[in-house]
């Protein structure tokens, strides 16, 4: 599972349909257009096209586990209980099946619900650019006033990656005693990163592309292998050339931001450092 795999690497509001300019915060919403469930599990399909759902619990079960499938399965753990959570679409376009487990015993869970969805994105970018589980901001956060003051004066968007890269590697420093503890299913906060100022990969991710998406550039926190080791990094859609793959990287040691001008206009996807990344999750 998703969650489970990540610990591994950290031990060794826009209406539908439009565009917002750099700063304005695209808030999630269960309008309740769309929805299926049952007693216990309810979803709310109503922003598909814009590159997520909302799923909520009402059962009793305190552990519950939501699964994504398209072309990869997303497994995710849902900790609400009667309120909404989000949950990204982040492989395009054509049938989503969804399920929610309940917890029996250990590691044993039932489906409580199921449901196949039909997803036709507006923008194949729209998931990434939305708050979501592993990339949680809001307006109000911090994270979002910090991103901004590090966006003023940017010549353009690779500039506001930069100060944001900048930023974020100057200011925090990576805590080894939460590396060693930390628990699978763990899940960043990125106003509590930025208030401790240090944190484990996981943190400076989804710091980095929070403060990325409240500008409104497409960002993917990327978790996948490089060579045995299992790591997170992040590509950023930058107008005018494409998605840059792996243009901010973690190799086990330092966070690292690739020259930019290996970037291809083609959307050609290179390689961080010398290692060979393979994405496995997009989130």
């Amino acid at each position: 599972m998703a969650a489970a795999l990540f610990a591994v690497c950290c031990l060794a509001a826009v209406p539908s349909g439009t565009s917002a300019a750099y700063g304005a915060v695209r808030a999630t919403e269960a309008s309740g257009t769309v929805t299926y469930g049952n007693s216990k599990v309810k979803i709310d399909a109503s922003h598909t096209n814009d590159g997520y759902l909302m799923v909520k619990y009402s059962g009793r079960n305190s552990r519950i586990k939501v699964q994504i499938t398209h072309d990869a399965t997303y497994t995710y753990d849902l900790n609400a209980r009667d309120a909404y959570e989000v949950f990204p679409l982040t492989e395009g376009d054509g049938s989503y099946s969804i399920k929610v487990f309940e917890n029996i015993s250990g590691n044993q869970y039932a489906q409580a619900f199921s449901q196949s969805i039909q997803v036709a994105l507006s923008d194949p970018n729209l998931p990434f650019l939305y708050p979501n589980q592993y990339v949680n901001f809001h307006a109000g956060s911090n994270a979002v006033a910090v991103s901004s003051q590090l966006s003023e004066g940017a010549a353009d968007q690779l500039g506001i990656v930069t100060n944001v890269f900048n930023f974020v590697v100057d200011n925090l420093t990576y805590d080894y005693e939460k590396a060693a503890t930390v628990q699978s299913g763990y899940l960043p906060d990125v106003d509590v990163t930025l208030e401790t100022k240090k944190g484990i990969c996981f943190d400076y991710a989804s710091l980095m592309t929070a403060m990325l998406r409240a500008q409104d550039i497409p960002t993917k926190l990327v978790i996948g292998y490089t060579g045995d080791l299992y790591h997170a990094w992040i590509s950023v859609y930058l107008e005018n050339q494409g998605w840059v793959d792996n243009i901010i990287y973690f190799d086990g040691q330092n966070w690292s931001m690739m020259d930019p001008t290996f970037a291809s206009s083609g959307g050609k996807s290179y390689g961080a450092g010398n290692e060979t990344y393979r994405a496995k999750y997009s989130y």
